[in-house]
Order: C-alpha cells, then sequence, then structure tokens
C-alpha cells in the first residue's frame, strides 16, 4: 500500500494578508520579494492586492515625498500682446 500525501491549501487570516499586502507598498519592494520571503506564491499575494484595492483598503504607494510649491503668478511688468502669431515655414 502506498502512502499518498494529501495536500491542503493554506489558509491566512485577514492581519497575515493585511501585513504582506502592506510591505508590498513598501519603496523598492518587489511582490515576489515579498512573497518569496513569507513562502507565499507571488499571484496569491497579487491576487490579494487586487482585492485589497477593490475594497478600497489600499492607498497607492507614494513615489516620493510631497513638495509644496506656490501658486502665485509671477508679476508682468510688460504688457501682454494681443495676438499671437506663428509662422510655419514649408520648404
Amino acid at each position: 500500500m502506498t502512502s499518498e500525501k494529501k495536500q491542503t491549501r493554506q489558509r491566512y487570516d485577514a492581519a497575515m494578508k493585511a501585513r504582506v499586502v502592506a510591505e508590498c507598498d513598501e519603496p523598492c519592494a518587489s511582490v515576489a520579494k515579498v512573497a518569496l520571503a513569507h513562502g507565499i506564491n507571488a499571484n496569491v499575494v497579487h491576487r490579494w492586492r487586487q482585492l485589497a484595492r477593490e475594497e478600497g483598503k489600499v492607498v497607492p504607494a507614494k513615489a516620493g515625498e510631497f513638495i509644496a510649491l506656490p501658486l502665485v503668478a509671477p508679476a508682468i511688468d510688460a504688457p501682454v500682446p494681443a495676438e499671437i502669431r506663428v509662422v510655419v515655414r514649408s520648404r
């Protein structure tokens, strides 16, 4: 009689899924690297991220810090011309 190993599907709780999804959103993190570190298939992690986005639980990752820019137009001392001419020359 041969003994067959029954494969069972691994279940992860919501806290674990949230932790893994959050790690994927860190700068310089890749889904593949995070999945490998936790011993999870990358396709599973991609699906968790998709579900989290659909549920509105994930805020898109920031590419960098916010930089505030002034919205003040520069002062123009010279008069603005009433018309603009564009000359297109053909050869």
